[in-house]
C-alpha cells in the first residue's frame, strides 16, 4: 500500500534539507517538488515523497524536524493509498523526471588522454634532480654542511 508524503517549506534550503532527511530516514522516494513564490515574500517548496505508509510517515517526521532546524516548515501531511486522480490531476506538474541516466551538473571530468597537453622535450619543471631525488641546489646546501661537519671535527681533534 503507497502513500503520498508532502513536505511544505519557506525557502529552497530548508526544503533541501528536509528532503535529505527524509529519504535518508526511510525507503522513500521523491517523486516531485513544487515551488510557488509567495508564501510570506518567500519562496514556498513543498516536497512529495512516495512509499511505503509506514515509511513515509516516518521519512515526513524526520523531514519536519530537520527543516525546523535550518527555517520553517509550513505543513506536512502524509495521505495513506492516495487516489489516482490525485496524482494524475494534481500533481503531475510536478514530477521529477528519471535523472538517473544523466550526468550531474558541473562535475569535473577526467581529461581524455588524446587531450592532455604535450610534454615538451627539454622543459623541465625548473628544478633540476639529482640521482638521489634532491634537488641541485639543496644537494649543494647538503655538501656544505658535510663539508663544514668534517672540517669542524678536524679542528676538535686537533685541540
Amino acid at each position: 500500500m503507497f502513500a503520498l508524503g508532502l513536505i511544505e517549506t519557506v525557502g529552497f534550503t530548508t526544503a533541501v534539507s528536509a528532503a535529505d532527511a527524509a529519504v535518508k530516514a526511510a525507503d522513500v522516494e521523491i517523486i516531485g517538488m513544487e515551488k510557488v513564490i509567495g508564501v510570506g515574500g518567500y519562496v514556498g517548496v513543498t516536497i512529495h515523497l512516495s512509499g511505503d505508509v509506514a515509511a513515509v510517515s516516518s521519512a515526513v517526521e524526520a523531514g519536519r524536524k530537520q527543516g525546523e532546524l535550518i527555517g520553517k516548515i509550513i505543513s506536512t501531511d502524509v495521505i495513506p493509498r492516495a487516489h489516482s486522480e490525485v496524482s494524475k490531476k494534481l500533481l503531475s506538474k510536478f514530477l521529477i523526471k528519471n535523472t538517473a541516466e544523466q550526468e550531474p551538473p558541473n562535475v569535473p571530468q577526467p581529461v581524455p588522454e588524446n587531450m592532455k597537453p604535450e610534454k615538451k622535450p627539454g622543459k623541465s619543471s625548473g628544478v633540476s634532480k639529482t640521482s638521489k631525488g634532491r634537488s641541485k641546489a639543496k644537494d649543494k646546501v647538503v655538501d656544505d654542511i658535510e663539508t663544514k661537519n668534517i672540517a669542524g671535527n678536524e679542528d676538535e681533534e686537533k685541540n
